[in-house]
């Protein structure tokens, strides 16, 4: 008798997926075809709703976690999973533009209550400490949209030149390589347990219990105080050692218990993506990642890109849709603009932009603050939660003193960030 061949699973399954095919969150090889079929908790939930009677606990959120399973596309070696966050302003921001075109009273309601409703639903992720990808789609989404428009409603009425075209072009060009730059590794710390790599995520509780115990006491917080370094200190991690460049008097390490080792200088643990990062500034929800050490520059870099496009292409879109206006001017008061379709639409997406700008250019000051001061966001927050830091410039800038050694050895300490031999103060080695 020939032997029966075993039922391929895991990665062999993986393989012999055509495209419209996937494995479900059971583990089970399912298709795209059949994704309303099996629902016995839509089933169900309809039948209570008919006969009004209450629905079981969790029947709804079953129910959306079957629908975010299946919601895929075809994709090579097996369909790809979408999330649902990604959806929401590819479809939202268009209706809410079109429709606020109609009439200035609209383009009112509409501009005022499309960023509060960002803002609530900021509030709602950052509550939950959960990622989404709502913000890089709307940020992605509104960049291709605005320029899809000053395309197809600005440029053919030929006020704009080819020239000016190309470096609005160059500029958001430019703008998106910075976006992919700053998605990169903001400096994530690496386990010491191990030979390999890895990025320490997680921990086990026997792992917290042992180093517990071996620390102290503990804050609520899950970090444990090491001994205070002075010019020189060594930390061993499971036998390794860890060596610790010059810092500041009075600067302490600090013990991770979630990813296991020992945090150098201004290194921080973000609760979003359950990692530290090395000289963590915040986790910025526009671009889905922390922004740290590797990767501060490169944000930077594209916020003021950023602002330098946008403002460009407002200027160019005012002096066609509100010719012989100053662009500020015009801004504020352009009159017939609204008796043709076309430009009232510009006129829309203009505003969109010109409140998108502010925000960001409000984030960039910050940033740029900060930097003159040698204090990034997280050391800020917990200055004025601590109250040992104070408050400048209108409360915009916090000084915390520690780490600041004037304007022009700030910036160039920031310039240089990443480079081993030109950080001596602020990076440990772990």
């Amino acid at each position: 008798m020939t032997p029966r061949k075993k039922k391929p699973k895991g990665p062999e399954v993986e393989e012999t997926l055509c495209c419209c095919e996937y494995l479900d969150r059971t583990g089970e090889r399912s298709h795209l075809a059949a994704c309303l079929c099996n629902c016995e908790d839509l089933d169900e939930c309809c039948d209570r709703w008919l006969t009004c009677r209450t629905l079981t606990p969790g029947n709804l959120e079953r129910i959306a976690d079957t629908f975010k399973d299946r919601l895929r596309f075809p994709w090579p070696r097996g369909a790809v999973k979408i999330d649902i966050s990604l959806l929401p302003p590819i479809i939202l921001l268009p209706v809410f533009l079109h429709i606020a075109a109609l009439h200035f009273l609209l383009a009112f309601i509409i501009l005022i209550s499309f960023p509060v409703l960002v803002l609530w639903y900021y509030y709602l992720t950052h509550r939950k400490k959960g990622q989404t990808l709502f913000f890089l789609s709307l940020g992605l989404f509104s960049l291709g949209y605005m320029y899809f428009v000053f395309l197809q409603e600005v440029v053919p009425r030929g006020h704009v030149g080819r020239s000016q075209v190309m470096i609005l072009t160059c500029g958001l060009t430019l703008m998106l390589v910075a976006l992919f730059w700053a998605k990169r590794d903001p400096g994530y710390l690496y386990c010491q347990m191990s030979n390999e790599k890895d990025l320490c995520q997680g921990s086990s509780n026997n792992n917290n219990n042992i180093i517990s115990s071996r620390n102290g006491p503990g804050s609520a917080n899950g970090l444990y105080r090491a001994a205070p370094s002075g010019t020189a200190a060594k930390s061993h991690v499971s036998g390794d050692a860890c060596s610790l460049k010059e810092e500041p008097v009075g600067v302490t390490e600090d013990w991770c218990s979630k990813c296991r080792l020992v945090r150098p200088a201004r290194a921080g643990h973000c609760r979003i993506c359950g990692r530290c990062v090395k000289r963590l500034d915040h986790h910025c929800v526009w671009i889905n990642s922390c922004v740290g050490e590797q990767n501060h520059q490169s944000f930077i870099l594209a916020l003021s890109l950023f602002l330098l496009t946008s403002v460009y292409g407002i200027s160019l879109t005012l002096d066609t849709i509100c010719k012989g206006k100053a662009t500020i001017k015009a801004l504020f008061y352009c009159p017939g603009v609204y008796s043709d379709y076309s430009s009232a639409l510009s006129f829309t997406c203009v505003w969109y932009c010109a409140i998108v700008t502010s925000g960001m250019g409000y984030i960039l000051l910050i940033q740029l603050l900060n930097i003159s001061y040698n204090v990034t966001e997280r050391e800020a927050r917990i200055a004025l939660r601590e109250n040992s830091g104070r408050r400048l410039l209108c409360g915009m800038a916090v000084d915390t003193g520690q780490y600041s050694r004037g304007f022009l050895r700030n910036w160039i300490q920031f310039i240089s960030l990443g480079s081993v031999t030109l950080q001596h103060s602020t990076e440990a080695i772990v």
